[in-house]
């Protein structure tokens, strides 16, 4: 009587352990559609597909979820949200790699200021070398239009070597201004950012100082 009693025991929890991992192992559906109506299906109908779904097991625990189908213009801002992102972890990496470079190469903020001052006196050099290279090619062209008025006195017309001389002189001056604006503008723009950046070296040694 035991025996048959313990046997039964046995069958019944081994039922129950069977019923309970074939519960466990089924799947279904659950969505909703256009109405906001919930459903569960043993099959996946074709407007699940476009409104999403999820799939449970038979304990209603979720396993997988799949998102509704995106319209087209969906897609597209999904698109376009994916490259912004992408365009800023860029930056983020690349405003990384210039604060680490710059604190390398400045290994205090008096070796920083240094190196401003440096690029300053580059662009003055330059702009020195150029104010003296204008004021040769006025001298010249001064000479060019001296030579000119002389034989206009004498009635004779400009010749055309000089007509082409003097020409040549005005272009290569108004070149020259151009480039001095260039420079100028590019000390001024210099300067400028110079006092960002040294800005920025300012919080960064802070920042590495509190961490």
């Amino acid at each position: 009587m035991r025996k048959t009693t313990f046997s039964l025991i046995l069958f019944t929890l081994a039922s129950t352990l069977a019923i309970s991992v074939a519960s466990a192992g089924s799947v279904r559906y659950k969505w909703r559609d256009s109405e906001g109506n919930l459903h569960y299906s043993d099959s996946l109908p074709a407007e699940a597909n476009t409104l999403g779904y999820d799939v449970v097991n038979g304990q209603g625990i979720l396993i997988k979820r799949v998102t509704p189908a995106m319209s087209a213009d969906e897609r597209v801002a999904a698109k376009a949200e994916a490259a912004t992102a992408r365009s800023a972890e860029a930056e983020a990496e690349r405003q990384s790699r210039d604060d680490q470079q710059l604190l390398a190469a400045n290994p205090t903020e008096a070796d920083l200021l240094s190196s401003q001052q440096q690029q300053i006196e580059m662009i003055d050099q330059n702009v020195k070398s150029l104010q003296t290279a204008l004021q040769s090619l006025e001298r010249t062209l001064t000479d060019f239009l001296g030579r000119a008025a002389e034989q206009e006195r004498e009635g004779k017309p400009v010749s055309a070597k000089l007509a082409s001389q003097i020409a040549d002189a005005r272009s290569k001056i108004d070149a020259q201004h151009k480039q001095l604006s260039r420079q100028e503008t590019e000390k001024k723009k210099t300067s400028e950012g110079f006092s960002a950046e040294l800005e920025r070296y300012r919080a960064l040694r802070e920042h590495y100082k509190q961490h």
